[in-house]
């Protein structure tokens, strides 16, 4: 089991939102997101089981921007087999779980969407990055993904951010990216946009 917290929401129509942290970060980190894309959804936080240099990520990397790939696929594979757990656990449908993640916690979620077919049914990814090239994507036909970019992230060049839309496009993926004049910050801007986003796309 991986380090988490579950929050019963009050629609169990709704998305179980998937939230996952960045760098640093925890469970607790990003809590508020999930209240401002919908305060309905149940919540699933989970904390990454990697640590480096004390602190938590989803997976290890050799460098700053250079993934550990087995580690990687891994990790991938541990989170979700720890989603299906969870949804019989607390009762929630499986097949019916969006991601809502920063940076490292981005770039995991956006893993999933890379390694396997229906673990989520959609995604918002705050400055994701590719997570891995030369692979052969599932087919991702009715998956819904919104990336959030900044057009001077000094992490995340638009390039990466263009290259990972083209590949989850290629994959049947409907993508909607949203640009901020703004670095690798995640800004109120962004978080406000994925909530327009998910209120006509999911809801």
């Amino acid at each position: 089991m991986m380090k988490h917290i579950f929050q019963q929401g009050k629609d169990s129509s709704k998305p179980t939102l998937l939230i996952l942290h960045g760098t640093g970060g925890n469970e607790l980190d990003l809590l508020p997101l999930a209240g401002r894309i919908d305060e309905a959804a149940s919540v699933l936080s989970v904390r990454g089981n990697v640590l480096e240099s004390g602190m938590p990520r989803f997976f290890k990397r050799l460098a700053e921007d250079v993934f550990d790939e087995e580690d990687l696929i891994f990790r991938t594979k541990e989170l979700n087999e720890f989603l299906d757990e969870a949804a019989e656990q607390y009762g929630f449908d499986r097949n019916n779980v969006i991601a809502i993640g920063y940076s490292n916690g981005a770039n995991i979620a956006a893993s999933l969407l890379f390694h396997y077919q229906n673990a989520l049914k959609g995604a918002i990814l705050h400055h994701p990055m590719v997570p891995r090239r030369g692979i052969e994507l599932p087919d991702l036909s009715g998956k819904s993904v919104f990336i959030a970019a900044g057009t001077n992230d000094p992490i995340c060049a638009p390039e990466e951010t263009e290259e990972l839309q083209r590949l989850l496009e290629n994959a049947n993926a409907k993508v909607e990216v949203h640009w901020e004049n703004r670095g690798h910050q995640l800004t109120a801007e962004e978080v406000e946009a994925a909530g327009e986003w998910y209120s006509l796309d999911i809801n």
